[in-house]
């Protein structure tokens, strides 16, 4: 009992709260364009034919958008502070997502898409940064596992919004939500380590250095890879269910609003599974091979046992494969631990949005294969591919549990 009450303390502070809410806001609007693609897409007058493709195309340009956010944001969390991009890149996502309450074609919408994209993007990245350094390194993985915990949650609101709001209401509410976080962060304050090194003359958020320096570039590329799996699950076996399922000869159609929430379900329990499992072990490097290799016998399941399955049993692979995946708290840990004070926010918010902007070429594989292989086929080929990456990366990575963060990059 008597470390429960420090512990407490850290974790219910107002910069892990308000981080966490701000990863929430972020997943509720990632999934919602999920759950609302169908009903979205038939109400502006698409044909059931051009549902599957516009629905990629819309998906992809939000993660463009996340991948072009994710690099200026991240350079301007290193240079201006943490504080900043948690101010602006809900502000962007807050009226890019209310305008996408009144689109009235696919143009309209992925523009939409993009700017609301280009918003999200520094929300996760600079609040796991904030928790990372200014909580003590032995309990900082229960501070990101909150974060990530509260966070996915998200996924669950947007699923109940859409649930009982017309799409575009969904989409009002999002920006709503936004707005309210932004009065919150008023009382959340900057990180002790980056208010000491900005009065330094020592280079800040130099992004291209994490191409131009090969211990640098190394590091960068291997935290990126061991995030690709969530994105494949999530971007491919859960976001296109409905096709896949009617692929596998299930007994009933697939909702992907239900798919998206059983999965986000599972997500909450793993990373909270996998967020404690990182603190008995001490060690980061183990629980996501144990989570990848966990997902791999999930995703046999979901291809081998699924045919002409029921929707109930969907909905339960769902929720186990959200499981499975849920060790992104510890994949944005990692990211943070592996990089100095000056780099950190470039990194650990460049690195989830690189893991996200994966997507389009994972969605645009699968896209390609399906003429070919079919829509089952393709998604195990990609599969395949995704986690022999992923799992090769794991492999090289250099573990961080005990490592301090109080150190800066040469660059």
């Amino acid at each position: 009992m008597k470390n429960s009450t420090p512990l407490l303390k850290h974790l219910l502070s107002i910069p892990v709260i308000v981080a966490a809410l701000g990863y929430f806001v972020d997943i509720y609007d990632l999934v919602l364009f999920g759950i609302v693609r169908v009903p979205s897409l038939k109400a502006l007058g698409l044909l059931d034919a051009q549902i599957l493709d516009k629905g990629v195309f819309l998906l992809n340009m939000q993660m463009i958008g996340m991948l072009i956010g994710g690099v200026i944001w991240g350079i301007l969390g290193d240079k201006k502070g943490r504080l900043q991009i948690l101010f602006g890149s809900i502000l962007l996502y807050s009226i890019a997502n209310i305008a996408n309450g009144f689109v009235t074609n696919v143009d309209q919408y992925a523009v939409c898409r993009f700017l609301a994209g280009i918003g999200l993007a520094g929300e996760l990245g600079a609040g796991i940064t904030l928790v990372a350094e200014i909580l003590p390194k032995e309990i900082r993985g229960y501070g990101t596992m909150m974060v990530a915990t509260i966070g996915v949650s998200g996924a669950v609101v947007a699923y109940a919004i859409a649930e009982d709001f017309m799409w575009r209401t969904s989409y009002f509410i999002g920006g709503g939500l936004g707005f309210l976080l932004l009065i919150l962060r008023v009382s959340v304050y900057e990180s002790g380590m980056f208010e000491a090194i900005k009065k330094t003359n020592i280079s800040r958020g130099n992004f291209l250095s994490l191409f131009t320096k090969k211990d640098l570039f190394n590091r960068y590329l291997k935290c990126i890879l061991i995030g690709l799996p969530s994105w494949y699950v999530v971007g491919v076996l859960i976001t296109f269910s409905p096709e896949l399922g009617k692929a596998l000869n299930l007994a009933e159609p697939i909702a992907a609003g239900q798919a998206i929430m059983f999965c986000y379900i599972g997500l909450i329990l793993g990373d909270l599974s996998s967020g404690i499992l990182s603190q008995l072990l001490q060690s980061r490097k183990k629980v996501v091979f144990i989570f990848l290799m966990m997902a791999m016998v999930i995703i046999t399941f979901y291809f081998s046992f699924l045919q002409g399955g029921s929707a109930f049993l969907f909905y339960s692979v769902a929720t186990a494969l959200g499981f499975s995946i849920g060790y992104w708290a510890v994949f944005l840990t990692i990211a943070a631990e592996q990089f100095g004070t000056n780099l950190r926010a470039t990194v650990t918010t460049t690195v989830p949005n690189f893991v996200r902007g994966a997507t389009v070429p994972i969605t645009l594989m699968f896209n390609f294969g399906k003429g070919y292989l079919g829509v089952v086929n393709s998604a195990i080929l990609v599969g395949v591919l995704v986690f022999a990456i992923s799992l090769y990366a794991v492999y090289k990575l250099n573990e961080t549990f005990h490592k301090s963060l109080d150190f800066v990059e040469v660059n």
